[in-house]
Order: structure tokens, then sequence, then C-alpha cells
């Protein structure tokens, strides 16, 4: 199996960067891991929404160009399902026994994703219903990554 994480903007702070890294290295005993990072259109300090949907359309593109063919897409937004740790782990099983031996996981930035690419996702994913800085949900979701694998590998990670 292959993981892919691709993003919209890149981590700034040294213990967000520690944090996504210990979460990759240990997916990496799983599974082979890419994080992948497109750059986030800069928007005006007031952004109008025309500015930002314009702005979510060119990311949308971009992120669209880098998802590997073939791949399973789980698309990170407000609007997703949420799932229980469990079940998350049992998505990702589902998704290579149907054949995809390459799960990518978008996750946008702090405006969210475009239609265009939640569209194409196999999954819509929600991790709460409360709201989390985009730099933040991409440590979370590596955490969930891991333990979603832990838990499919029966590892003791996973309480």
């Amino acid at each position: 199996m292959n993981i892919v994480i691709l993003t919209v903007g890149s981590l700034k702070e040294k213990w967000e960067k520690a944090a996504f890294d210990e979460y990759t290295k240990r997916i990496s005993g799983y599974s082979a891991v890419n994080s992948v990072e497109i750059q986030e259109t800069r928007l005006s300090d007031h952004p109008s929404e025309k500015e930002i949907a314009n702005a979510l359309d060119a990311e949308g593109k971009a992120i669209l160009s880098r998802i590997p063919k073939n791949a399973a897409v789980i698309a990170l937004c407000i609007e997703g399902k949420k799932l229980s740790s469990e079940k998350f782990a049992k998505c990702i099983s589902d998704h290579c026994l149907n054949g995809k031996s390459t799960i990518c996981f978008i996750i946008g930035s702090s405006f969210g994703l475009s239609d265009n690419v939640k569209n194409s996702a196999d999954l819509k994913l929600s991790m709460s219903d409360m709201t989390f800085p985009h730099r933040l949900a991409r440590i979370m979701a590596a955490e969930q990554i891991y333990r979603a694998l832990s838990i499919l590998n029966n590892s003791r990670y996973h309480k």
C-alpha cells in the first residue's frame, strides 16, 4: 500500500514539522508514504467571495494534477462523513481490497477545497464538527492514518 498526503500550503513551525514527520515515520513502518505540498494561493487581507473561489479553483487544478493515477481519493472537508478510528481503518482496508494500492488524502487551504476536488473524491471525510487550522489537521490526519494502520496490523498503539 502507498499513502499520499496531498496538502495545500506548508508547515511553518518547527513543532508542526516535527509532529508530522514523527507520524509519517511511523506510517512508513506499515506503508510507503509520500507528502506532497501544493502552493497556497496568496489572497488579500479581506478577500471577496470571488477571490476565494478563484483561489480554490486554481488550487483545485493543481491538486487534481498531482493525484496519482488509480488512487483511492479521500478529501478531508467539513461536510464529509465522520468515522470512528475503527471504521476509518476498515475504509482503508476496503480500498486496498478493492484493488487500490494507493490512497491519496487531500487537505485544502484554510478556505477548504474546490468543488471539483471534493467531487472527484471516493470519500469525503470530516474529522470533527470543530474547526481546526489546516496545518494542525494535517498532523491529525497523519496520526489517524497511523492509528488506522496500527489497528489493521493489531498493534498495541490503538487501545
